[in-house]
């Protein structure tokens, strides 16, 4: 056998068959071509439709004018590759852009939210604008119209136009345009109020200030220090004491014993340093400095002609105090010299005194129920004025803000003016007269914001009420009737910012309370 000759063995048919199957049959490069494009466009239609589910969730939930920017993009485009596109694919490619178009353009009405507003059969679907204004029929119709706040100014302008023939003026449509851009606007319009709300007062009631030294005697006298967390108390058992405030044991500070001497009236001076204490039977009277702990008499007073010195204001600029004498005199008194620099008369007796928050002015009211209101400078009455249905005088009080003026009367009517009013008006009117005290109002008192009056009368137990000047009512919860605690009040403080409130009443107590809505002492 030759080596170099290749042996062909015998083909059998099986094997023939079976090598036919196993090769491949020819290609045909059209028909890949157009299998290939067919799947390419299966799959922009997948695309397209998860595409248009998105636009239908920005079409519910807003976003309409970036929404329809994006659909002439795609609109345009779809139609540039329908152009470069084969022939044999053009009605494939229609297919999907009428797809597209019908699910971003037509919402499904067989939703469970949208069922209602169906008026037939026909409307499976409805259009973006159509639903629009659909719901907007239903919205007015549940409202009983257009509500006013929806309304521009035009068509209102028009609706009045049409039903009443006059003009507005133009200010009225200005205030009008302004409105509607304030209620069709939203954000953040309520802003938290530092205001005292009327009704109800919280307050809760603390120790009574003096607990570490209950008087023996009536107090006279109750009022906290200007700068420092300190309040006073004075009374007929010939004493008076500082305490610390706290709230809780009201610790005792310092307490002073004057021999033979009942207190009257004691108060702090301008600059706290100085307590200054006057008695109920002579001329002479005390001064305490706090600094050097030293207590000073004061015998007699050069330039005054008095028999005795009972009541007196301190002046709220300088060292200087206001004294009451006798027949409608003042003097005023400086504490550094103790003479008299000036003194000031009224047709009467003096029944109260009350200065403005600058001291340039003092406001006086005479037991025959006139007002004086005087200029401390020149000593000169710039204003008069009769209390409003005020038979006999008894006490005046003046706000730290400038903005009222109150004026009890034995009657127990404690009248509220304008202060401004009171300086400018030779016959005011009352804002308010409040009527609540049965008996005598001998004590009022501004707190620190001018927001409330506390009026009282030493007349009669409990007798004590607080007024909420915004409103110029009375506060419903104070004092509280279930059992006495205030008894009869001579004299009535607020603490430098409100925060604390007490009175002095003639069981030698100085009940103390915490005004809740005020933050600081």
């Amino acid at each position: 056998m030759d080596v170099g000759n290749v042996i062909k063995l015998p083909v059998t048919e099986e094997r023939a068959a079976a090598r036919k199957r196993a090769r491949p049959p020819p290609c045909d490069p059209e028909e890949e071509e157009e299998k290939r494009q067919k799947n390419v466009q299966r799959v922009s239609v997948l695309g397209a439709e998860d595409r248009a589910v998105r636009l239908l969730e920005e079409l519910v939930f807003g976003a309409e004018d970036e929404l329809l920017q994006r659909l002439v993009v795609e609109e345009e485009h779809t139609l540039t590759q329908r152009h470069t596109h084969s022939d044999t694919h053009t009605k494939t490619h229609s297919h999907t852009l009428t797809t597209c178009s019908f699910v971003c353009f037509r919402v499904d009405m067989e939703h469970r939210y949208r069922r209602n507003m169906i008026k037939g059969d026909a409307e499976s679907t409805m259009s973006k604008q159509k639903l629009q204004q659909r719901m907007r029929e239903q919205f007015q119709r549940s409202m009983g119209g257009a509500p006013s706040w929806a309304e521009t100014s035009g068509r209102k302008k028009k609706k009045k136009k049409k039903n009443d023939d006059d003009d507005d003026d133009d200010d009225d449509d200005e205030g009008e345009e302004e409105e509607d851009d304030l209620l069709r606007r939203t954000g953040n319009f309520v802003v938290s109020s530092d205001r005292l709300p009327s009704g109800i007062l919280r307050m809760k009631k603390c120790l009574h200030a003096n607990t570490a030294r209950p008087s023996d005697d009536r107090l006279t006298t109750v009022q906290f220090h200007p700068s420092a967390q300190v309040v006073m108390t004075a009374g007929l058992d010939q004493s008076v004491s500082l305490f610390q405030v706290d709230g809780k044991t009201n610790p005792k500070i310092q307490s002073i014993h004057l021999q033979r001497f009942p207190v009257h009236q004691a108060a702090f001076s301008h600059d706290g340093e100085t307590v200054i204490a006057t008695g109920t039977t002579n001329k002479m009277f005390y001064l305490y400095d706090m600094m050097e702990g030293r207590v000073t008499p004061v015998h007699t007073v050069r330039g005054l002609n008095e028999a005795r010195v009972k009541e007196f204001s301190v002046c709220p600029e300088g060292g200087a105090l206001l004294l009451t004498g006798s027949h409608g005199y003042l003097h005023l008194l400086t504490l550094k010299t103790k003479e008299v620099v000036r003194s000031m008369k009224i047709n009467g007796d003096v029944a109260g005194v009350a200065f403005s928050p600058d001291g340039s002015k003092v406001f006086v009211n005479s037991e025959e129920g006139e007002v004086y209101v005087w200029d401390v400078r020149s000593s000169r009455c710039v204003n008069r004025f009769t209390d409003d249905g005020c038979v006999k005088a008894t006490s005046i009080a003046a706000s730290r803000n400038g903005q009222y003026l109150a004026c009890g009367s034995q009657s127990g009517v404690v009248n509220i003016y304008s202060q401004e009013a009171c300086l400018n008006s030779a016959n005011p009117k009352p804002m308010k007269a409040v009527m609540n005290l049965l008996t005598s109002a001998t004590s009022l008192t501004f707190n620190p914001t001018s927001e409330i009056l506390a009026i009282a009368s030493r007349a009669e137990d409990e007798a004590v009420r607080l007024v909420h000047l915004p409103s110029l009512s009375v506060f419903s919860n104070f004092p509280v009737s279930k059992r006495k605690i205030v008894y009869r009040a001579t004299c009535l403080d607020f603490s430098p910012h409100g925060g604390f409130f007490s009175l002095a009443n003639n069981k030698g107590h100085a009940p103390l309370y915490r005004i809740l809505h005020y933050r600081s002492f």
